[in-house]
């Protein structure tokens, strides 16, 4: 019998395979009580367990470091090894194995009851999420402890056409599932914001999540249609719903193989005018991503990145490895690495740093202001960086001049400490400001008289715009790029920026839209910034394009006073 499920879709394409089912374990488990003389004995088994997984995590954690697995994986790795040593978990169940007199199982499950109780009293969607990495760490201690840690898979008969289908799944689980080659991947879980979803996009398959029962109502190698794009999962289909989703299949695999064409070609709209497609990059392993799919730059290194999950902070040295393995990789193209914008969804320290409101407290630069000695190092090692390649500093969140002014001159104290010891760096190295607060695009024109680039961060600024949380379900739909007080100051800001000639850029995600390629050229844009895999999509869109049409349609959008004109517009526009 055929049917459909529905969920969220977090990386695109469609997929045709075959049902692979994934067990997981329940935290269900059962309750002994132990003489007191075997106590010690549980804890030993106990301490055994956590060491098994341990050895487990830093052996996938290599498997990362030696390029087996995409980098993001690592970070993630990190984190759960962090929940492994977190007290409340490991050193509280020993203690209450040995009050309460109990198996080790029935510990572990008691405690992180505590851990996820402390999960759910967080207001921030994506931190909440994070409940579901200590729930995998849980269910990997518990195999341990019942003798079969880990789940590798089965040997699948035919890897290449085969679907993951799974109740949730942890960025460690789907290194160990990546030998077999799936080609999509389904889970029970999951949201926009989790790490099953971030690792659905960096693998690059059609993958959904959140269906809610897909474990329970497919069964090992039911056949399936996953449309990425939609959402949607069909379940045993006809043959004639089968055919025309292997003939869009097909197309989207003729579409991908045209697109490697246009990799070296300069991207130039049909009337002669050049744009610059740049990348946005997390570590400097995305390099080569960029590479593969014809980048000019890097536009945004989010180095960030580089101080999460771990228990201490990159020291100068490492950070200046890393910007200084990109900019060598670049091979003197521009890599624009932004200070640290840590302080919102991404934490140093989550348990003392949670707010009412993240997004609006200590984060970005006002948290480097704040931490001037940290801000200092990272700053050093830019700068050291900025000698081997052509690196620009930006700077994250800014919403006064005096957020500018006092960035400045940490920068200069960081130019004269390494001038000090003789240090080589660029003493010309530009420095440039985030667009993505309503104040600094209302404040503008004093910004650029000490700022040498821009860069719009449409995310936030959307955000920030119309006061809407997109990580909250009940309000996310009011989340619209095509706003018109959105459009018009991303429009405002481009053509005040070409007016004094201070080279601006976009790098949030509708860069990477490529249904707001041709209105983003229009407002007179003409350096784009986003992930490597979406440079070669808009940048056929760019080829496309004729500037003078652009220009007229971007006019009259500005003009329209409802979104639904907008929309019909910029369809007009694209088609």
């Amino acid at each position: 019998m055929s049917f459909v499920l529905h969920g969220v879709g977090v990386s695109g394409g469609i997929a045709i395979g075959h049902a692979h089912l994934a067990s997981h374990a329940a935290l269900e488990v059962a309750h002994h009580i132990l003489p007191r003389n075997k106590v010690s004995n549980e804890i030993s088994r106990l301490d055994a367990a956590f060491t098994a997984v341990r050895k487990e995590l830093e052996t996938l954690h290599t498997a990362v470091i030696s390029g087996h697995a995409s980098a993001e994986f690592g970070a993630f790795l990190d984190l759960h090894r962090m929940i492994l040593d977190d007290p409340t978990l490991c050193s509280a169940a020993k203690i209450y194995i040995s009050q309460n007199l109990c198996n080790a199982e029935w510990a572990v499950s008691q405690q992180a009851d505590v851990l996820l109780a402390q999960f759910e009293e967080i207001e921030d969607t994506y931190l909440r999420e994070r409940k579901t990495d200590v729930i995998q760490v849980v269910e990997r201690v518990l195999k341990a402890l019942l003798g079969h840690p880990g789940y590798i898979p089965p040997p699948v008969k035919s890897a290449g056409d085969s679907i993951l289908v799974a109740h949730d799944l942890s960025p460690a689980d789907v290194i160990q599932y990546k030998q077999y080659r799936f080609t999509a991947f389904l889970t029970d879980l999951g949201g926009s914001t989790s790490h099953t979803a971030i690792v659905a996009r960096s693998l690059n398959i059609p993958s959904i999540v959140a269906l809610h029962n897909a474990r329970q109502l497919i069964h090992d190698n039911d056949l399936l249609i996953v449309d990425g794009n939609q959402g949607v999962v069909i379940v045993s289909p006809d043959k004639h719903v089968f055919a025309a989703y292997r003939l869009r299949q097909n197309q989207l695999e003729v579409e991908k193989q045209k697109l490697k064409r246009i990799k070296t070609k300069v991207a130039t709209t049909l009337d002669g005018t050049t744009v610059e497609l740049h990348a946005n990059i997390e570590l400097p392993q995305d390099v080569e991503q960029v590479k593969e799919n014809g980048g000019t730059g890097i536009g945004l290194f989010r180095s960030e990145f580089l101080f999460l999950n771990r228990d201490d902070l990159p020291d100068e040295d490492e950070q200046f490895e890393a910007y200084c393995t990109v900019a060598k990789k670049m091979r003197g193209l521009p890599v624009t690495i932004r200070t640290f914008d840590l302080g919102a969804d991404k934490n140093l320290d989550s348990d003392k740093r949670v707010a009412a409101n993240p997004a609006l407290g200590l984060r970005a630069i006002r948290l480097s202001l704040a931490e001037p000695k940290m801000f200092h190092t990272q700053l050093r090692s830019i700068l050291r960086a900025s000698y081997y390649g052509q690196v620009r500093i930006l700077v994250p969140m800014l919403s006064s001049v005096s957020e500018i002014s006092q960035t400045l001159r940490l920068i200069e104290r960081a130019k004269e400490s390494l001038q000090d010891e003789r240090i080589p760096f660029d003493a010309d190295i530009q420095i440039g400001g985030m667009i993505e607060v309503p104040a600094a695009a209302l404040c503008l024109d004093i910004f650029m008289h000490q700022l040498d680039f821009l860069s719009i961060g449409t995310n936030d600024l959307i955000q920030y715009t119309l006061a809407i949380d997109r990580t909250d379900d009940a309000v996310a739909h009011l989340y619209d790029p095509l706003h018109p007080a959105v459009l018009r100051l991303v429009a405002h800001i481009i053509r005040s920026a070409n007016h004094v000639e201070v080279p601006v850029e976009v790098c949030g995600e509708i860069a990477g839209d490529t249904s707001f390629t041709r209105l983003l050229l229009g407002f007179g844009l003409r350096h784009f910034s986003m992930l490597p895999t979406q440079l070669l999509t808009v940048k056929r869109q760019v080829l496309r394009s004729h500037l003078p049409d652009s220009i007229h349609f971007a006019e009259k959008i500005l003009k329209s006073d409802s979104q639904e004109n907008t929309r019909t517009l910029l369809t007009k526009l694209n088609s």
